[in-house]
């Protein structure tokens, strides 16, 4: 279990790392640009604090058991990154736009958050 944890959390925590770093580090206006439509819907400051939760969930999944410090911050990372991406696809959906990237990258934090639970806790 614990090497399935790090295949799922390790290709979580890529995804969200380049997300949110992509979004911390990018115009609303360059985003939008390179088909981020979405940011129509947020202020600036909006979508640089989804970007900065992408990126802490990142690290939260996988600091905490890689140092041995509180492992079970994990899961809850796992969790609020779940959370994260339930709402991105109700942003879209409401555009009529598509949300399988959201349903699979929210299926692939919830599987850390159970082998998490499973392993850490």
């Amino acid at each position: 279990m614990t090497i399935a944890y790090w295949i799922v959390a390790g290709l979580a925590a890529l995804a969200f790392l380049a997300a949110g770093f992509f979004k911390l580090t990018q115009s609303k206006e360059a985003l939008k640009s390179k088909g981020m439509a979405w940011t129509d819907d947020y202020s600036a400051n909006a979508v640089k604090g989804i970007g900065a939760a992408e990126l802490l969930g990142a690290i939260g999944l996988i600091a905490p058991p890689l140092t041995g410090i509180a492992p079970v911050l994990a899961p809850i990372a796992a969790i609020g990154l779940t959370i994260i991406m339930v709402l991105a696809a109700r942003t879209h959906r409401r555009r009529s736009e598509p949300i399988i990237p959201n349903v699979v990258l929210g299926l692939l934090t919830l599987a850390a958050a159970v082998l998490g639970y499973i392993v850490w806790v």
